[in-house]
This record gives C-alpha cells, structure tokens and sequence, in this order.
C-alpha cells in the first residue's frame, strides 16, 4: 500500500487515496520517516530481519510443507537460536503456512475369527536402535484414476520407511510384499518385533507364516484404536500431507 500511495501521490493526495485504502494517513507517513531514517525502526523489526529471512529459508527448503515447528525444530538444528513463538509470528507476517492432512477413509477390516498375537508394544515406540521394533499399516492415495492402497513397513528407530507396496486392491499380498522388501534390505541380528493394528491382511496365514520364518515376533494393537500404532498412523500421515497432497504426485 505504501508503495501504491507512492506511485498515486501526485495526482490524488495522499489523504484522498488513505480513504480508499485499509490504512491511515498517518501509518502511511511513519513507514516513510522509517525508511529515511532506518534508525526510526522498532528494535524489535531490527532483530526481526536476520531470523525471518532464515525462516522464509527453511520453509523454501522443505517446498513449503513445514510449519511453524518444523522450522523451529530444524533453526535449532542448525544453531541457529529463534524461540518457537518468534517462529510463528515471522511465519504470519510472511504468510507462510504449513501443509494439514486432509480426511480419512477406512483401511482397517479386522477379522474377528481369526487368532491374533498379544500386543508386544503396549504404545511405548521407543526402542535402542534400527531394526529392533517396526511397525506396519496400509492406508489409501487418491490419483487421478482413483484411490489406490498403500502398505507401509516403518522403522521406529529412524522413523524410515523399509518397505512399501502399492495396489489397487485392498489385499493380503499387499502387506506382504511390502514386508518382503523390508526383509530383503534389513541388517543386524537384533530379535525384530513387527507391530501392526488388527486387520485381516496383517492376520492372514501367510503374513504370519512368513514372520515366524524370518525370526521375527508378530504384535497387534487393538481394533480401532489409531494410538496402538500410532507411529505408523503419524508418519504416514505426513507421507500423505507432505509427499502426495502437497506436491501433487
């Protein structure tokens, strides 16, 4: 507006051009005094100007999809010291804004008749290293042909995803093949604990089958309930607002 009101000046007034703007004659006559005399500038703006341009960096760097965390989180990774709420108010001058997850559409069928192993986890995710603890969960992308499914195998140490697979279907294979992948490229010979929720693919035989051959240990949290493997249900869901809503792919 001010550089409007610059521009107009001459040939409406400055006060003519203030009644048709959201700013007062008076607002538009301090930001030139500031811009003549910088030392007129708040203390605060001051300081302000080195930590917003290394919020707007970072936000650049993760292709707009953090939010005011995120870039808190990865400042102090770097040294560089901003309180989070300094965060947060530089990201709404500048209008930056993270990315939301969207709705949710139903990927859990559990099977009732079907036997399952005790839950192993107990909702506690915190394990001394890689390939000590993963967890599992299939959940749905839209493209442009439709919904299809998506099986996830988690490391819960490195929060990294070990094994995936991708189907338009909803079936047990699904869950195995990604399984399979994450056997294939896993190291150490830590015993293994493969957490999932209780759904039919995650209790077929040949799912089961194959974790007792690779000397693993099945554990099923409860029907229904996202916080029995809610590391899963958090890093695919950032998988679905960061990586595929976001960037469109």
């Amino acid at each position: 507006m001010v550089a409007f009101i610059d521009q107009h000046r001459d040939s409406f007034g400055v006060e003519l051009i203030c009644k048709q703007l959201p700013i007062a004659p008076s607002v538009y006559y301090e930001h030139k005094v500031r811009q003549r005399d910088p030392r007129q500038v708040p203390a605060r703006q001051r300081l302000d100007v080195a930590p917003r341009e290394e919020v707007r960096r970072v936000f650049e760097q993760s292709r707009c999809r953090y939010g005011a965390r995120k870039v808190w989180l990865q400042l102090a990774r770097e040294g560089v010291r901003a309180a989070r709420c300094t965060v947060e108010r530089l990201m709404r001058l500048e209008g930056l804004q993270g990315v939301t997850r969207g709705g949710r559409q139903r990927t859990t069928i559990p099977d009732e008749l079907a036997g399952r192993p005790d839950d192993l986890v107990k909702r506690d995710f915190s394990v001394p290293g890689p390939n000590v603890l993963w967890v599992s969960d299939v959940t749905y992308v839209r493209t442009v042909t439709g919904f299809v499914y998506v099986a996830f195998v988690i490391d819960a140490y490195a929060r990294r995803i070990v094994g995936w697979r991708v189907s338009g279907s909803l079936h047990s294979n699904l869950v195995l093949d990604a399984l399979e992948q994450a056997l294939y490229a896993r190291e150490g010979s830590r015993r293994l604990i493969v957490h999932s929720d209780r759904s039919s693919q995650n209790l077929s035989i040949r799912y089961t089958e194959r974790l007792a051959q690779a000397g693993a240990a099945a554990s099923v949290g409860s029907s229904g309930d996202s916080y029995d493997n809610a590391l899963a249900e958090t890093i695919i869901g950032l998988y679905k607002a960061e990586v595929i809503h976001h960037l469109g792919h």
